[in-house]
């Protein structure tokens, strides 16, 4: 499993979503359709600035909050 899989599973199906092409968003971005081939594919991941531009140009946010604490005991 990747890294931020999590996160990688609701952006493709953000892109996915969106109808927007793989050919679009490369050239919009600046990002091979190699490496959103690969991310769609889920077998690589994309660097944080790519991951930034991404999500902006479709509308999303990255939220970081501390975990949930598990409950110990029974």
């Amino acid at each position: 499993m990747l890294p931020m899989a999590p996160i990688y599973d609701d952006i493709r199906k953000a892109i996915k979503a969106s109808g927007i092409s793989r050919y679009r968003l490369s050239k919009d971005l600046g990002i091979s359709e190699g490496q959103l081939c690969e991310l769609m594919a889920g077998t690589k991941g994309l660097s944080v600035e790519a991951i930034e531009r991404l999500v902006d140009y479709l509308g999303l946010e990255i939220i970081i909050r501390p975990k949930r604490q598990q409950k110990k005991g029974g």
